[in-house]
């Protein structure tokens, strides 16, 4: 009996080692997801191809500050800001400021927001959306790279390649486009301070939004 009670107390210790192992080890590769997209880092680079199918590097827009946009066209809080022309408008502002704008569709084939080049460009007509890519990333190697978690995720990488911004577009974490009037823009608010030479005052936020339908 006493054998036992002492198999099963060794075993419950093992358990609980491995638990604890098995912890840490997700712990480091969170925070090695973490690095890989931190402020003040180089933006990680990735190659693509694009809605028209051509080649299209981050690397290509050095000298320029580039908006990364995480899209899925079915989710509703990415509806909630095409619909209500949200989006368009910010595209519209940074493009005409001479900032790079890639949305970047990362839902596997067969997921919510799945597109190829003729579904992403009939969106981008349909909607009146102006970005100045739309990047296919069926695979999720750039979001992952980017541990992009939701639909609409935003990065913002500064003129040196520097990831300067990450997280919500805005502060009303909802569906409803009656939110938008009094919402805090930060993408808006960043670009703006990054046109100005200024420090950017909230350079990262949680993303809300729907789950980024990876494979």
């Amino acid at each position: 009996m006493a054998d036992f009670v002492l198999n099963r107390r060794t075993l419950a210790r093992a358990a609980a080692l491995m638990a604890t192992a098995g912890l840490t080890a997700g712990a480091l590769i969170a925070s090695s997801a973490d690095a890989a997209v931190q402020n003040g880092k180089a933006a990680p680079a990735f190659t693509a191809v694009d809605s028209n199918g051509k080649t299209v590097k981050l690397a290509d827009f050095l000298g320029k500050t580039v908006v990364l946009e995480w899209t899925n066209d079915g989710c509703p809080y990415v509806r909630k800001h095409y619909d209500s022309g949200n989006m368009q408008k910010l595209q519209k502002e940074a493009t005409a400021d001479g900032i790079v704008w890639l949305s970047i569709i990362s839902s596997a084939r067969g997921q919510q927001g799945y597109a190829d080049g003729a579904r992403a460009n009939e969106l981008t007509s349909a909607r009146g959306a102006a970005p100045t890519a739309v990047l296919l990333d069926p695979k999720g190697v750039i979001g992952h790279l980017y541990n992009a978690k939701n639909t609409p995720h935003m990065f913002i990488i500064d003129k040196a390649g520097t990831l300067v911004y990450q997280g919500a577009i805005d502060d009303r974490a909802t569906t409803n486009p009656d939110d938008l009037a009094a919402a805090k823009n930060y993408v808006r608010a960043a670009l703006s301070e990054i046109k100005a030479g200024k420090p950017i005052t909230t350079a990262a936020t949680v993303a809300y939004g729907c789950t980024v339908k990876y494979e």
